[in-house]
């Protein structure tokens, strides 16, 4: 069994006139990959943003502990440097950066990251490279011109480089076509196996969880975490919707619902 990483426990959050986020529990052990999914608009984007720390959500109850510290009340920036990556639905442009620039300062805040220039840019050559990723796109200001695709190819990037132990992908694949979304599949698998950190992944789109090995599923549904299984649960959702668990979304506590495999199937009902 694997060493707890991340312990969000009873949180509920949200801007500063809507609660969004309800008693949300959810653990995640070290090198253990999780998917959320759920219904558009069930908290599972803002859920993403509280654990990373985002100044735009308050937490009104609970906490969040990350590989045994309480960072509740950290702010984003630490939380990043202590090991928690966020991978935008939709990465914003920032004019005036330029990408290399970006990279070269957020690695030198990060001591198990520091390098001579030489290193650096060998380095991020070489996963541009297997990201198949021009390096042209490297001088030119983050993000800014850049197609959905090519925006997603650089939050890879990121998490190659900087090789959190937690990466929290909010939708990385929306938007992509067939062929970016297979290098960001490959992206993601790397990350994996050169890292071997622990992967939180928000999706509607079952395609890019196939080559990844899905410890547990979650179902959030109007800010709750409505329902948990195994893996097999992704593709029952597939097969029979969300329409189950949004009956079940009242309850106080996550429960499983004809999880596949699972033990507990049936405690729901």
């Amino acid at each position: 069994m694997s060493t707890q990483l991340l312990n969000v426990s009873a949180l509920s959050a949200g801007t500063e006139d809507k609660p969004i986020l309800h008693g949300v529990d959810l653990a995640v052990g070290e090198g253990e990959c999780h998917v959320l999914m759920g219904p558009n608009g069930a908290g599972k984007s803002t859920l993403g943003h509280v654990i990373m720390g985002d100044p735009a959500y308050r937490v009104t109850a609970g906490s969040i502990s990350f590989a045994g510290e309480d960072v509740t009340e950290l702010s984003a920036d630490k939380r990043s440097l202590a090991g928690i990556f966020l991978s935008y639905q939709a990465p914003v442009e920032v004019p005036g950066v330029p990408l290399y620039s970006f990279l070269r300062s957020i690695c030198q805040m990060r001591p198990e990251l520091k390098t001579t220039a030489r290193k650096f840019r060998q380095r991020v050559g070489e996963i541009a490279d297997q990201l198949e990723l021009d390096q042209g796109f490297l001088m030119r200001e983050l993000n800014v011109g850049f197609s959905g695709g090519e925006k997603k190819k650089i939050e890879m990037l990121q998490l190659l480089l900087l090789q959190p132990k937690l990466a929290i992908l909010d939708e990385t694949d929306s938007g992509l076509d067939v062929d970016a979304l297979g290098i960001v599949s490959r992206g993601i698998q790397a990350y994996r196996e050169q890292v071997g950190g622990a992967l939180i992944v928000i999706t509607h789109n079952t395609r890019i969880l196939e080559r990844l090995d899905v410890d547990r599923t979650h179902v959030m549904v109007k800010g709750r975490m409505v329902a948990e299984g195994p893996a097999e649960l992704i593709a029952d959702i597939d097969a029979r919707g969300f329409e189950r668990f949004e009956r079940g979304a009242g309850q106080d506590e996550a429960a499983c619902v004809d999880c596949p495999g699972c033990p507990k199937a049936g405690d729901a009902q």
